[in-house]
């Protein structure tokens, strides 16, 4: 809407911003499925939060993606209490889960708003453990949806104590290409996030780089080099990332200006930031410019940022949304290529 001054006038633009893109035949959402969606919120009375909103979560402003509303079920006013990121592997470790408890329950009693994503292990060692004190929720479906199934008592319980978002539809059934949009409002939420355990290749990781895209401080866990699930934290840590082992090393590590309640609107809350954001004219060109340089063979990913002359984070964000899209993949050794179906 900023690239168009008002809803309407963007929204009758989207169809050639669309074509721009390389997507064909797109039609916007049609007013009857959003007044029945609007329906559907009313009904489980979940609140519809959109950006500018004095509820709307201030961290995400500084997002060149930040979703235009949220669906939200449960405490709004988690939102204004500072918020750290605990995220990991789904087929974690009894240690682990561990780990994650005992950091979820010391960061609540400190004050602060545990994040993560609603998963399977680590994710649900962490609500579970923080839900006296405060944890949010953000959901890869409808704010509405129970998933994974398993975690139906958890969802609950997190209504009643904490907060659920989602910036998907009311009702909407996770696919796998929901999960890494996801993540980036676990970590977009978030002043910091920490990765308890992850696989070499992992969701979480993408979350970490996410985060550090973002501006935002990563943190991981160590774990023994013979365990798999440890091998990206191990790689984190080895790449920059702070080690840490209890949530006393994660206050240490935040220091004490993030300890800090958001501010009311009107005023900026203290982030690493400065990233003007893209037009979605200047995303599709990015894209189309990244996609014609890459083939089937690898490249270095620092040669396609020279050849490009693209900004650093503009260019790390484009090729976030395109992993997402299946487009590209990357390779070891900081390579990049075309994704192959």
């Amino acid at each position: 809407m900023s690239d168009h001054g008002s809803a309407q006038t963007a929204l009758a633009a989207l169809p050639q911003v669309a074509a721009d893109a390389g997507l064909q035949n797109y039609t916007a959402f049609s007013e009857s499925a959003a007044l029945a969606e609007l329906k559907a919120g009313k009904k489980l009375s979940a609140r519809l939060i959109f950006r500018g909103a004095p509820e709307y979560p201030l961290a995400l402003n500084d997002l060149v993606d930040a979703p235009p509303f949220l669906w939200a079920l449960g405490d709004l006013e988690l939102l204004k209490r500072p918020k750290i990121a605990l995220v990991g592997a789904r087929n974690a470790s009894s240690l682990g889960l561990r780990m994650t408890k005992l950091m979820a329950a010391d960061l609540g009693t400190k004050g602060f708003a545990v994040v993560s994503g609603l998963a399977r292990g680590i994710d649900t060692a962490a609500h579970a453990a923080s839900l006296a004190t405060g944890t949010i929720a953000i959901q890869a479906g409808g704010v509405d949806f129970k998933y994974p199934a398993e975690n139906t008592d958890l969802w609950k319980d997190i209504l009643r104590t904490g907060l659920l978002l989602s910036e998907q539809p009311i009702g909407l059934p996770p696919k796998a290409r929901h999960f890494p949009i996801r993540n980036r409002l676990i970590s977009g939420l978030s002043q910091q996030v920490v990765v308890v355990e992850a696989a070499s290749k992992s969701g979480s990781l993408i979350t970490a780089k996410t985060a550090l895209d973002q501006g935002r401080d990563v943190l991981a866990v160590p774990g023994h080099p013979f365990d798999a699930r440890a091998s990206g934290c191990n790689l984190l840590i080895r790449d920059g990332a702070t080690l840490v082992r209890s949530a006393q090393d994660v206050i240490e590590a935040i220091g004490p200006v993030t300890l800090q309640t958001e501010k009311a609107p009107g005023h900026s809350v203290p982030s690493k930031s400065t990233q003007k954001p893209r037009s979605l004219q200047q995303t599709a060109k990015l894209h189309q410019l990244i996609l014609d340089r890459l083939g089937p063979s690898p490249l270095a990913e620092d040669q396609l940022i020279r050849d490009l002359k693209a900004n650093s984070a503009d260019f790390s964000a484009a090729m976030i949304e395109l992993e997402i899209a299946r487009k590209v993949q990357r390779q070891p050794g900081g390579l990049v290529s075309l994704d192959q179906p």
